[in-house]
């Protein structure tokens, strides 16, 4: 497996409208969750630099979808988190808006990392989004963050409970990480890394 050296990352822009987002000419994996789930942190766990990018205190402040250039490999988009705005006819989608109309832009997204907080149970607007992505042809891995916060086995306990409740992908592979601690982030890397080096 040809390696990504994700230490060579660098921000590239940050878009509020689907119109400034950048031209693509690299594969694009997507970060999905809630406000609070640590999308920021992860990020910074996975290149190594705890200040590429911003973390807030305040959950929900980033209105924007905010770009990093992987070693000239990938980029990393790292949606808003979840608002709420319609992205069907049939039903309402928990997006912000931005997230509506980045989902149905027609942009090639190559990857999908859902990220959900592993002592919480997802929520509807969590569920949805797996419906959303279950029945598209965008892939997506399952990213269970704060993995720190339990033991080893109360999260393995935690990861088949919630597997079995709720209607993950079969061919969604599931990591479990701790952004602070560093836990789970190497395998995630080699997993990204891998998936796109799968992509020819």
């Amino acid at each position: 497996m040809e390696s990504i050296n994700f230490r060579k990352t660098r921000f590239l822009k940050a878009a509020a409208t689907i119109k400034q987002c950048p031209d693509q000419e690299l594969p694009e994996v997507v970060l999905c969750g809630r406000s609070n789930v640590g999308k920021s942190s992860l990020v910074n766990a996975l290149v190594d630099n705890s200040k590429l990018a911003r973390t807030s205190a305040s959950p929900g402040k980033t209105r924007q979808v905010v770009y990093f250039e992987v070693d000239k490999r990938l980029l990393i988009a790292d949606l808003p988190g979840y608002g709420y705005a319609k992205v069907s006819r049939e039903k309402s989608q928990a997006f912000s808006s931005l997230c509506d109309d980045y989902f149905t832009s027609g942009r090639k997204i190559s990857l999908a990392l859902i990220l959900l907080d592993i002592r919480r149970e997802p929520s509807d607007k969590d569920v949805m989004m797996l419906d959303y992505l279950n029945h598209t042809d965008i892939p997506y891995f399952i990213v269970f963050t704060k993995c720190d916060k339990m033991s080893r086995s109360q999260c393995l306990t935690r990861q088949r409970a919630l597997a079995d409740s709720f209607n993950f992908s079969p061919d969604a592979s599931i990591y479990a990480i701790s952004a602070d601690k560093k836990l789970g982030i190497k395998d995630l890397a080699d997993g990204i890394a891998s998936f796109i080096n799968s992509l020819g």
